[in-house]
């Protein structure tokens, strides 16, 4: 790629904001030693963890495959020396930030699970927390939902600005905003994107739009947050956790078995029939508030307690099953050459 504009910016601040999340103990970065994005290069933009533990070596420089990982261990071994003197301590929810994701979705989704975790996210953000929405090309059409909570002209006019964005990005290519692309939201029963986007833009409830980023940059304000990024899941949750989510909650109407190490990943099924079928993957089934009439406010409370549980130590279904390890995905923008 080239070595300078908005592709080779956009993956370095990804990769900064991955070294600089906080559920990683370390950082030990890996390049080859001739390749454009040089590691040297990413250590130079600016102190990458206050804790001192980051590392970086190339294969080259410290003498092939072999060497490297022997190297690698040894380095590797010292920061888990460290990180083992790590003790548990109560904080306040303020420390949460959660990324807010849906993926196939069905004609459930906007009346159950994304509405639970809307309500969610509100509780969260009343106590100091922050929340992330996400997939700039699912809110399309749904954008004015959005743009009249922001807490100034200048943030609503940054979510339209990238709207515009989006329109002229996609026109480039022979694409277009207004459709469904997805055969499984279309297998699920949406039949255009303004259905997918009204049920998108539920998941970030109700709280005031405090602040509108780009891909990967650093949220430096609490509460409800936009960041912008591709509908691709693993991109976009990718990004989320390069702006610091150190927890992400998905919901999906047609199941999903990803999860996105190094941050824990809860899933809420849409339907209880699904959230059957794929029990060893589901955390949460929302699909009762249609079935058996639960309140979407008592399904936001119960999923703000294993929020808690979760970013206390419980495992998620995909950390369980070692899910994560293959959805570091970051947006490849510009030219390739």
């Amino acid at each position: 790629m080239a070595s300078k504009g908005e592709g080779y910016e956009t993956l370095m601040r990804t990769l900064r904001g991955w070294a600089r999340n906080p559920n990683f103990a370390g950082i030990l970065l890996v390049g080859l030693g001739c390749e454009v994005m040089q590691v040297g290069d990413l250590a130079a933009a600016g102190r990458m963890r206050g804790d001192g533990l980051f590392r970086m070596m190339t294969i080259q420089q410290t003498g092939g495959t072999r060497r490297t990982v022997e190297q690698g261990v040894a380095i590797l071994r010292e920061m888990a020396e460290v990180a083992s003197r790590c003790r548990r301590e109560a904080v306040g929810l303020d420390h949460l930030t959660v990324g807010l994701q849906c993926g196939g979705s069905d004609g459930y989704s906007g009346i159950t699970a994304n509405p639970a975790l809307g309500h969610a996210s509100d509780l969260l953000v009343a106590h100091g927390g922050t929340t992330i929405l996400s997939e700039t090309p699912e809110i399309y059409g749904a954008e004015h939902l959005l743009t009249r909570r922001a807490v100034t002209p200048e943030v609503g006019m940054k979510l339209l600005d990238l709207i515009r964005w989006w329109e002229d990005y996609t026109a480039r290519w022979g694409g277009q905003m207004d459709n469904n692309p997805s055969p499984g939201n279309k297998r699920g029963g949406l039949t255009t994107i303004l259905e997918k986007s009204l049920g998108a833009v539920a998941k970030g409830g109700t709280a005031p739009l405090s602040g509108v980023y780009r891909y990967a940059e650093p949220i430096t304000q609490k509460g409800f947050v936009y960041m912008d990024s591709p509908g691709y899941d693993p991109c976009s949750v990718t990004g989320q956790i390069a702006s610091g989510a150190n927890l992400i909650v998905f919901t999906t109407g047609r199941g999903s078995v990803s999860g996105y190490k190094p941050v824990p990943c809860i899933k809420l099924a849409t339907n209880s029939e699904m959230a059957a079928r794929m029990a060893d993957d589901m955390d949460l089934d929302c699909g009762d508030i249609i079935a058996r009439g639960v309140p979407v406010e008592q399904k936001g409370r119960e999923l703000l307690d294993l929020m808690v549980a979760v970013a206390s130590g419980e495992r998620t279904k995909s950390e369980r099953l070692g899910f994560g390890g293959a959805e570091f995905v970051p947006w490849q923008m510009g030219a390739v050459m």
